[in-house]
Order: C-alpha cells, then structure tokens, then sequence
C-alpha cells in the first residue's frame, strides 16, 4: 500500500477512556498509530477522556457524566441542569435509558459549527448521532467505525431477562438503537472491522454492505507480547470478562471448569470483576466455585503480559464477537487459545486457534481437556497465533487501511458537492 499524503483528521468518541470499554482502545491506538503516519490527528471526546499519544490534540466536550463511577447516576452541580440538553441528559438516565450518544452528537455540532476547524476527513467511532448527519454540510467528508450490531447485544441481554421488568429495562437501555439505525441507513461510508460484521450489520440495520469497508483491528504489541522467563502454571486457564454481559459466554466457561475440577485440578483466572449480585456471582456461589476461580478486577496495561505468560491456555468464550479483540491479544502473548466460532473470531484466529462452538460448555470442556492433555499441541497454536498477529492484526496495518478509506471518501465528497 502506497504511502498517503499527511491528513488533517479529527476523530470523534462520545466516551474515549480505554478503561471504561472498546470504544477508548480503537480511539488510543488508531490515532497513535495514523500519526505514526504522519497524519496531524486531533480527537473530539465525551467524558471519560481518553488517553493519547503526544502530539495528538484532544477537544473535551463536557457531560454530566452520569455513568463515572465516583459520582454514578448523580449531578455533580445542580446548576448544570439549567441547561436545556442536559437536563434532557439527566431525564433519559433517570429513566433508564443511555442519552450519550445524541447529547454528544449535539454538542459536537455546536462545537464544529461555531469553532469551524480545519479538517480533511473526520472519524466518527459508532456514535450515530442525528447531528452527524449535519456534519458534511459544514464542509467535512465523513466516515464511522460501527464495530458490530449492538441489535446481537439487546436481543441476547433480552432473552437472558429472567422476567418481565428486566426485560423491560433492557428495552428502555437500548432505545438509542432507534435513532442509530435511521443515521446508519443515511451514511455513504462505514468502516466495520471483520467481514462477518459487515454481514451482520447490513442485515440488522438495513445497510447496503456496498457502503462498508472491513478494516481490522490492531493488537497493541507494546502491551501484549510474550515475556521470556516465566514458567506457565500447570492446569491454568486465563480469559477477560472486562463487559459483563451475556454475550461474552463466561458462564459457559465456568460451567466447564465446574466438569473439569471434578476429574482433575484446574484453575481459571478471570481479567476483570462481575458486577455484584449478578448471575456470574451466582452462579460461581451456586456451584462452589470460589476455590477454582479468580477475578482480578481491574489490571494495569503493564500486567497483562505477565498474567498470559503465566497461564497455561487462554480461552474466549464469546457467543459472538463483531472482531475479538481478546483472541487476538492472547494470541499476540504466544499463549494457545481455544475460542469460539462466534461472530467474527474465526476470522481473527483463522487456523491458529483451537475452535469450538458458541454456548457449549461441553466443548468447552473437552478442548481444555485436549490442549491439557498435548503439550505439543499448545506449542503450535501459541506459536500461530503470535505469527499471526505480527503478520496481519497490528496498528500499523489498520491505519494504513483506515487511510485508504479516508482517501475514497474525500475523493467522493469532492464529487458530490
């Protein structure tokens, strides 16, 4: 791929810290890497802020910030709510709805309206706002990152509603949906991140898959790599549960790991919390697991190298993943990985994982069994994954390709307007 002319991009983020999901790690390490390039990149954030590389220019367009976990679900200053669109903000919360995706799509127009910066191309991270819609008006082409249909997310977290009121608040949760799928059917660009997104999401939202360019992911390799010298413990699994969300499968998992401890020793050691009282608490209590399993909280990014190379085989449990960022970051720790067929993981690990399929704790099982059981076995799938990544999955390939759809969609603005 040729080497791009330096561009003025903006990127958009209504929430950019990496800590609090997805959306905060595409923002810090794509814009790194498409200045890396040599692109000037400036990024527009919501609160939490993300975390950016020097030399990229961060725009924060203040909240209420209503989901900070030092002040959840509360004003910080009452005076605030004065002000039309956030007292709007506050009443969405209050009634079980998420309001940040519009009240920051209002306050990006109000900026770029008012301020009027000087941008080639600007970068919308699965915000699908209304206002969005405005934005090539005021003389920006535009392009937007929907990572996967969050429609999958609702109907799981949905059928997983063990009655009637919490299947009513999953509802009101996901009422954003509406305004996202009527923005989504007016763009002319999308970038999504596997081609089984791109699939998916044309089907759920009623998008033409002409109008997307599959762009993958990258791993960050700073943070993910193997460390020399350390010795994997015998019979330990590791996995990340940093959403916790049925969707992710974790209980499956723990439902293996439940067969397994009773015919030999086992151990899984989980990369984030479950929220308190929810069904992964449960269930670990139910089935007196608390022995066996582990959850680290939150970890420094400098940890996470170690916590992989300690472990013996890594495991994605997902029902279903618009990418699989997890499979990808064990995989770049040359540990074996067993994962998944959901969504879009086959895509990511192609052969170099072992796969089983979704919502199936018994194949879960016997996979674990198998790679305990065949060191040699655990040493090709470590190796293929780390040649893996380091071959297609970084950063540097996707800001390259990310540029290449900067550079169709400013050519055809041009020939539109």
């Amino acid at each position: 791929m040729g080497k791009s002319r330096p561009l003025r991009i903006c990127l958009l983020t209504y929430r950019g810290n990496p800590a609090s999901g997805g959306q905060g790690v595409y923002i810090k390490y794509l814009s790194r890497a498409l200045r890396d390039l040599g692109h000037e990149v400036e990024v527009i954030s919501g609160p939490p802020y993300p975390e950016l590389a020097e030399g990229i220019t961060l725009h924060k367009l203040p909240s209420l910030d209503l989901y900070n976990p030092e002040h959840m679900f509360k004003v910080v200053n009452y005076r605030d709510l004065l002000k039309p669109l956030n007292m709007w903000e506050f009443a969405v919360m209050c009634t079980g709805g998420f309001p940040e995706p519009f009240t920051f799509g209002r306050r990006l127009y109000k900026f770029l309206k008012s301020q009027k910066p000087s941008y080639d191309i600007i970068h919308d991270n699965q915000c699908l706002a209304y206002d969005l819609l405005k934005i090539p008006k005021l003389g920006y082409p535009l392009v937007t990152t929907i990572h996967h249909p969050i429609t999958v997310d609702k109907k799981t977290e949905f059928a997983e509603a063990s009655n009637i009121i919490k299947k009513i608040k999953v509802l009101r949760w996901y009422s954003f949906l509406r305004m996202q799928l009527r923005v989504a059917r007016r763009l002319t660009k999308i970038i999504t991140v596997s081609e089984c997104s791109r699939r998916d999401i044309s089907r759920e939202y009623g998008v033409p898959q002409e109008r997307f360019r599959v762009v993958p992911n990258g791993i960050n390799t700073d943070v993910f790599y193997p460390l020399a010298g350390i010795e994997r413990l015998p019979h330990h699994l590791i996995t990340t549960n940093s959403a916790d969300m049925p969707l992710k499968g974790l209980k499956y998992l723990l439902m293996a790991v439940d067969a397994i401890r009773r015919k030999r020793p086992i151990h899984l050691t989980v990369i984030g919390k479950p929220k308190k009282g929810s069904e992964i608490e449960r269930l670990i209590d139910n089935l007196n697991l608390n022995g066996h399993v582990h959850f680290t909280g939150r970890i420094p990014a400098e940890d996470f190298a170690s916590y992989y190379a300690k472990a013996t085989i890594a495991v994605v449990p997902s029902l279903y993943e618009g990418f699989g960022m997890p499979a990808g970051e064990a995989m770049a720790c040359g540990i074996p990985v067993i994962s998944t067929t959901g969504g879009a993981l086959p895509e990511v690990v192609g052969d170099a994982a072992y796969l089983v399929p979704p919502g199936d704790s018994e194949a879960l099982e016997k996979a674990i069994i198998d790679l305990l059981d065949h060191p040699e076995k655990r040493l090709a799938y470590g190796e293929a994954g780390l040649k893996r990544v380091r071959n297609s999955l970084t950063w540097e390939h996707a800001a390259k390709k990310t540029t290449a759809v900067y550079e169709e969609e400013i050519d055809a603005y041009r020939r539109r307007s």
